[in-house]
């Protein structure tokens, strides 16, 4: 089943529209377009976390929960779940709204890894650890 609720504990970091120019030839959208919006979504709250550059280093556990058309609005949701010396993971959620319908939808979401780099790319010190484990993150809690 479909998730039809807004995530609480993520900011809205990308909203766009899905353009016809965008889709395959059966009219649903390239999984490569969403996943280069989310990656997008990902650097907006990475860098502002880091105060600084970051490069994607991983996608992990990427899974596509339904599909996008013409037309429909689209809205990622990014989350920093861990944060070491140099290493921040966030938790994307991409969600969809067509304009027939009344409540966004969850289509697709992973976990996407950066590094904070300085400006010659070598690994930059983020300024703290905001959180410390996943136990953190399903408590709502900050460590």
């Amino acid at each position: 089943m479909m998730e039809t609720y807004l995530p609480p504990n993520r900011e809205l970091s990308v909203k766009t529209k899905a353009i016809l120019a965008k889709n395959n030839s059966l009219g649903d959208n390239f999984g490569g377009w969403l996943i280069a919006q989310m990656h997008l979504a990902g650097i907006n709250v990475a860098a502002k976390k880091a105060k600084g550059r970051v490069e994607a280093v991983a996608v992990n556990d990427l899974v596509f929960h339904g599909i996008i058309l013409p037309g429909d609005e689209i809205s990622c949701y990014a989350e920093v779940i861990r944060m070491n010396r140099s290493c921040l993971t966030l938790h994307i959620e991409a969600w969809t709204r067509h304009p027939s319908q009344k409540e966004d939808t969850k289509v697709t979401e992973g976990t996407f890894t950066y590094f904070a780099v300085d400006m010659s790319d070598e690994p930059f010190p983020c300024p703290t650890t905001i959180l410390s484990s996943s136990k953190s993150l399903s408590s709502g809690q900050l460590a």
